[in-house]
């Protein structure tokens, strides 16, 4: 049984739209940032702390987005994510992100790679780190 995706809200300030108004399209790109920072710190996952204790970093190597239908000023957002497939050094994470209706309003494929923070060449995901993200 798979688990269901963690959930992270946001809401769209004046600094996230364009001049129409609506959610300018690297802010998404930020709302789906932050949502995989909280979904790692839900798990017990502090990405400062991992240099220092694990001697790896993650970073994102490829990001596939559709956008569905515009974000506004001061809407509230639900931003989701749920880790997919796992290689040996990479990650998959499905998100998206949703009104306060449940409307999907953009839709990503991210790609996240496990590098030695040293020289940011990939390693192997630590074992008890996949064990902490459950995947």
């Amino acid at each position: 049984m798979s688990q269901p995706p963690f959930c992270w809200p946001v809401r769209v300030y004046w600094e996230d739209t364009d001049a129409g108004g609506v959610v300018y399209h690297a802010g998404y790109v930020c709302f789906l940032e932050r949502a995989r920072t909280e979904w790692l710190r839900a798990k017990g996952i502090v990405q400062s702390r991992l240099a220092a204790e694990h001697g790896v970093v993650f970073v994102v190597y490829g990001m596939q987005l559709r956008f569905l239908k515009p974000a506004r000023l001061d809407d509230l957002l639900a931003v989701s994510v749920l880790p997919g497939s796992v290689r040996r050094a990479s990650l998959l994470i499905e998100q998206s992100i949703r009104d306060a209706a449940g409307l999907e309003l953009c839709l990503a494929t991210v790609e996240v790679a496990c590098v030695r923070a040293e020289d940011f060449r990939p390693c192997p995901i630590p074992e008890d780190l996949r064990k902490e993200m459950h995947v």
